[in-house]
């Protein structure tokens, strides 16, 4: 399996998820190793701390309403027992792992469609994919599609470089699907992989932004019919409501297959990633949780849950 071993991603994505695990996991052991009664008191804490991890207020009232009526009926104590029941609940909104990370091509480049607003960690998302596939022994190449800023042109032309990677570029202001025709051409005739295009994502005009991503779609598919083989949507964790609203936008006009969470190492809301699963049923693919290149790790539930919760164990929570 392409995600590796639990144990081998746990301690980077704890590490990553401290400020969630200080603001969930560690207040819960807290709340429960006082010994006190699952009283009204102890039940309105445990719905603060959720809904304060972003947990999402549907799910905050379901754990809560469990644990009161199976308190009530005897089946619970205000222990390890109850951690474990938040443990299940919150796993059971995060379906199974993929079997690979990435939706690949029979044959040919695999195409993979990087989008999401300016500021989300799109651009900076684009190269650590560049880097963890080609450190997969893939052949990836990178096309800078993003022509309205030069800056994440040259972000991708330093990045590009340190990886090891081809990129496609155009001048800025160029057209963005001919850059990205350009890179499926290329990658074709290369042998490549995997192409990643990064894309614009400016939001001063939705319409605008929608109908140009839809261009490029449309653009890329003259070369190759199934492409993109992923739509990844890169949303800011930190952005709460915001960022549902985003995926909301970018699935009705692109039809995302799958998203990326940036910046899950900057807040304690980390519970997001629980709440866009249960409110958009689209599967988190990539967690961001720190800065470095190696950062941007496969979404593995489990390891998520323990990491929020500060628990270890096995594959299964």
């Amino acid at each position: 399996m392409v995600f590796g071993a639990l144990g081998r991603l746990f301690g980077k994505i704890k590490t990553g998820l401290s400020k969630t695990r200080s603001a969930l996991g560690d207040a819960l052991r807290g709340l429960i190793g006082q010994g006190r009664h699952i009283d009204q008191d102890f039940l309105d804490e445990l719905e603060y701390r959720l809904l304060a991890a972003d947990i999402g207020v549907a799910k905050t009232e379901a754990i809560v309403a469990e644990v009161q009526q199976r308190y009530k009926a005897g089946e619970l104590a205000p222990g390890e027992e109850l951690l474990d029941l938040i443990k299940r609940s919150l796993r059971n909104e995060l379906e199974e792992s993929l079997p690979e990370e990435l939706n690949w091509a029979e044959s040919g480049p695999t195409v993979v469609l990087v989008v999401g607003v300016n500021g989300a960690g799109k651009t900076t998302s684009v190269a650590k994919l560049a880097k963890r596939f080609k450190d997969l022994d893939k052949k990836v190449l990178i096309a800078a599609g993003d022509t309205y800023r030069a800056a994440a042109v040259e972000q991708l032309e330093i990045w590009a470089d340190r990886v090891g990677v081809d990129l496609i570029k155009q001048k800025t202001g160029s057209d963005a699907a001919a850059v990205a025709f350009d890179a499926v051409a290329a990658a074709d005739a290369r042998g490549a992989d995997l192409v990643l295009i990064d894309t614009a994502g400016r939001l001063h005009n939705k319409e605008h932004l929608m109908r140009e991503l839809e261009k490029v779609r449309r653009v890329i598919q003259k070369r190759v019919p199934a492409a993109p083989h992923e739509t990844l949507l890169v949303l800011d964790a930190t952005a709460g409501q915001n960022a549902i609203q985003q995926a909301k936008l970018f699935d009705a006009s692109m039809g995302i297959t799958g998203l990326i969470l940036t910046k899950l190492d900057g807040t304690a809301k980390g519970g997001v990633a629980i709440t866009i699963k249960r409110e958009l049923g689209l599967p988190v693919r990539f967690i961001g949780v720190g800065e470095g290149m190696d950062d941007l790790q496969p979404f593995e539930p489990d390891a998520f849950i323990n990491a929020i919760l500060g628990t270890e164990g096995g594959a299964s929570a």
